[in-house]
């Protein structure tokens, strides 16, 4: 099962990382000012990695392949490692869409 990690940054902000059952990472979110806006962040997560069009697919300029899960409103919520082949990535799709809805949470902020 999947596990929503919750940190604090060099700047102070708060971020989270959905890992996979292997503890691998699959997604990570940007900095929010508060935790109740990172624990949002993660409920948003929950509910848009269930739909298809909210996954944008991008090659960076290394030609290596990730995707951003973006919101209803178009914002980006979280972006996935780097992949060498588009197959990776959507694996990687995959991977949100099974652990993001029952992923536990760790706060390591506490």
């Amino acid at each position: 099962m999947g596990k929503f990690v919750i940190s604090k940054d060099a700047k102070g902000e708060f971020r989270f990382k959905l890992k996979a059952g292997n503890g691998e990472p699959i997604l990570a979110s940007e900095g929010y000012t508060t935790k109740a806006s990172c624990e949002n962040g993660i409920e948003s997560v929950k509910t848009n990695s269930q739909v298809d069009e909210r996954f944008e697919k991008k090659t960076s300029a290394n030609g290596k392949h990730y995707f951003n899960l973006k919101a209803s409103n178009g914002q980006i919520i979280g972006t996935s490692e780097m992949y060498e082949s588009s197959s990776s990535r959507d694996n990687g799709i995959a991977s949100v869409k099974s652990n993001a809805v029952s992923a536990t949470i760790e706060d390591q902020t506490a």
